[in-house]
């Protein structure tokens, strides 16, 4: 059950990354930077967004971007320094 659970927060950690990296990307971009299968990446997104981890922009040519909220960038720090606590014990 808990390493579903470390996988979960991994691919969330991926998509964010993915997201941050490029500023804004786009959602084919993205689902092959998650790796994930498409009803999965839907799934992600999905959560995503409504948890407000992510944000879905369509600009006047009806392009679509996917960017980071401040609260994702908040998650993708503070998600930093449980992988540095955990790696310093070893773990």
């Amino acid at each position: 059950m808990v390493a579903k659970k470390r996988e979960r927060l991994d691919v969330i950690r991926d998509i964010l990354e993915a997201i941050r990296q490029n500023r804004e990307i786009k959602p084919t971009r993205l689902l092959y930077a998650s790796n994930l299968s498409p009803q999965m990446f839907k799934e992600y997104i999905s959560e995503l967004m409504e948890k407000k981890f992510i944000k879905l922009e369509t600009d006047e040519k009806e392009k679509k971007t996917f960017s980071l909220t401040k609260k994702g960038q908040d998650f993708l720090f503070e998600y930093r320094i449980i992988e540095n606590f955990i790696e310093n014990f070893g773990l």
